[in-house]
């Protein structure tokens, strides 16, 4: 079994979230009086000198302009994420992404023609577009939205978070 190392959400002076990072990238921060813990747990990060509880939840003490953030790179994690790990052809656990319109018939590798696919589906669907296969997408692939990249940075949300994400999660998790 893998096991992640702990992972913290940075949320702006105005508690908009930014990023997430490795618990002890927030412990630098925090030594460093550039932020502040909101939400920790029931671990320790110790030194030699000085122990801090594990942050799950930090917020900066500086404005940061979240608009220069560019767009989420597509990367096979952030697919699995944005489809919730299932595959978008039948619904059953994915293994494996599907270029929509294959790349040796002149797709790209962009959000809104790669989707997460189990390999039956995948191997169905081989060089052909979902139309010819006789399949269908269950929804369609566009880019997330801004705060689904969170999950991306995180094998799983830890309950801590969610206040800070609630207006970007989907109203049935919320």
């Amino acid at each position: 079994m893998i096991v992640s190392a702990p992972r913290s959400l940075v949320l702006n002076v105005t508690y908009e979230p930014l990023s997430v990072v490795a618990s002890r990238r927030a412990a630098c921060l925090i030594l460093d009086d550039k932020a502040e813990i909101v939400e920790h747990d029931e671990g320790m990060i110790r030194s030699a000198s000085v122990s801090i509880p594990q942050p799950l939840v930090i917020r900066l003490r500086y404005l940061v302009k979240a608009s220069l953030r560019g767009p989420l790179s597509v990367s096979r994690r952030a697919v699995f994420a944005r489809d919730d790990f299932s595959c978008q052809y039948c619904g059953s656990a994915a293994d494996s992404i599907d270029h929509v319109l294959p790349r040796s018939r002149g797709g790209r590798h962009e959000w809104n023609n790669v989707v997460a696919a189990c390999r039956r589906c995948n191997l169905t669907k081989r060089d052909r577009t979902p139309a010819e296969a006789g399949m269908q997408l269950r929804r369609p692939c566009q880019a997330p939205t801004h705060g689904s990249w969170v999950m991306v940075g995180a094998s799983r949300m830890p309950e801590a978070w969610r206040p800070y994400l609630s207006a970007y999660l989907p109203a049935s998790t919320g």
